[in-house]
């Protein structure tokens, strides 16, 4: 056996065993998600598949009566390929246009059947190609600039360093290319060959990093919101205690009273404090209204009006409550006549909650780079588009007053 022969077989052993233990990661890995796990096993099946075949193909070439298995093994490799790189980019997106490319590339080389307008095999075994012999090379080069696209595209939505791996296995895949047409390597294993077995383990290794990301946001924004859970409302609640205490003295059945809404307070809020998902709004709006009457209790010089239209959905639980009270903590308190609006209604596709009030205002771009907003309205906001693709809108000018609007979309356009 020649040493080149023992080469080839070395690294033909050596990718199938990458391509068989990559097969093996993949089954295992339970945390990438089941869609991309299984299009990176078919991608994984076809490359072994070519491998395959490559070999099969270029064994036939040496034995004139072996011509049509030549035909077929070419055949198919030029078919394949253009799928594995349309694979990658499903990774990506979910857009079906590529397989048109796809489709096109698969009529022009089965015509070989029946036609040399792409290639053919003569009986004599020798391969002529056709005037549109290169049509697989020209597909394949627009699926590599569409990946590049879409990389892109992701890149600037997601703005995460992270997504440049994709555009690195596009690199990888188009200087293999380059490499098998300017060597002398034996075709039999072609560096385009490597490259989509590298491509495949980088793909892999930026899903699971993916999903190692988006772990540690979550695990982020659940100590956020227990940081919130943990700080809501202490001076409010020291401050109840206060003022039903002096009530005791002056007026023993409003303290009664008080003291009657206070515990409601307190049971719906420890009820809450471990809810991570949606509640129905009459529920968190309750919660809500008897925080605001032990509020105007404390401070007659404010006045709520309710203008609810809708209360059919759901919103996550500490919702409403929070902005209610920076509304009057940081809003009306101070104002002689301090008034807030809460208004609920339907409109295009969306449960809009608005918190209007009139005071004080504050600088927004100032406020959300502090600290305050960061365990504060952000909480909120992060937790409205992650647990319901909601939206929270806030609108204040200084001296004038502040809007806070929740969009929480209608049942059915959740996410």
């Amino acid at each position: 056996m020649t040493i080149e022969i023992q080469s080839l077989l070395a690294l033909n052993a050596t990718l199938i065993l990458q391509i068989l233990g990559l097969s093996a990661v993949v089954l295992a890995d339970k945390y990438i998600r089941k869609k991309d796990r299984m299009i990176l096993l078919e991608n994984i099946i076809l490359i072994f598949s070519v491998i395959i075949v490559t070999q099969i193909e270029s064994f036939s070439q040496h034995d004139k009566s072996l011509y049509f298995l030549r035909l077929v093994t070419s055949i198919f490799c030029y078919v394949i390929r253009p799928v594995i790189i349309v694979l990658f980019i499903r990774l990506l997106s979910d857009n079906k246009r590529p397989w048109i490319l796809v489709v096109l590339n698969t009529i022009i080389y089965f015509s070989a059947f029946f036609s040399g307008i792409a290639f053919k095999i003569t009986k004599d075994n020798l391969f002529i190609r056709g005037p549109l012999g290169y049509s697989c090379h020209i597909i394949c080069g627009i699926l590599l600039i569409w990946h590049i696209y879409l990389t892109l595209k992701k890149y600037r939505s997601e703005k995460r360093r992270l997504n440049y791996i994709p555009i690195t296995v596009t690199l990888i895949i188009i200087l293999g290319a380059i490499a098998d047409s300017v060597s002398n390597f034996d075709a039999r294993i072609s560096f385009l060959t490597v490259s989509v077995v590298t491509g495949s383990l980088f793909y892999y290794i930026w899903l699971h990093l993916r999903f190692v990301r988006e772990h540690e946001k979550a695990i982020e924004n659940e100590r956020r919101i227990e940081i919130m859970m943990s700080q809501i409302q202490p001076h409010f609640m020291f401050n109840t205690l206060s003022t039903i205490q002096a009530l005791c003295l002056t007026d023993p059945k409003k303290a009664f009273s008080t003291a009657e809404k206070f515990g409601t307070y307190l049971r719906n809020n420890i009820g809450s404090l471990d809810k991570n998902e949606l509640v129905p709004f009459d529920k968190e709006f309750e919660h809500t209204r008897v925080y605001i009457e032990i509020e105007t209790i404390r401070f007659p010089n404010i006045k709520v009006d309710y203008d609810i239209e809708e209360e059919d959905f759901e919103l996550p639980a500490l919702t409403l409550q929070p902005i209610v009270e920076n509304a009057i903590r940081h809003g009306v308190r101070i104002r002689k006549n301090g008034s807030i609006w809460i208004t609920v209604k339907r409109e295009n596709n969306f449960n809009l909650i608005c918190v209007q009030d009139n005071g004080k205002g504050f600088d927004l771009e100032a406020y959300e780079k502090s600290d305050e907003m960061h365990y504060g309205l952000k909480t909120i906001r992060d937790r409205v588009e992650n647990l319901c693709n909601g939206e929270l809108i806030i609108e204040s000018e200084i001296d004038k007053g502040t809007t806070v609007t929740i969009k929480v979309p209608v049942r059915g356009e959740y996410k």
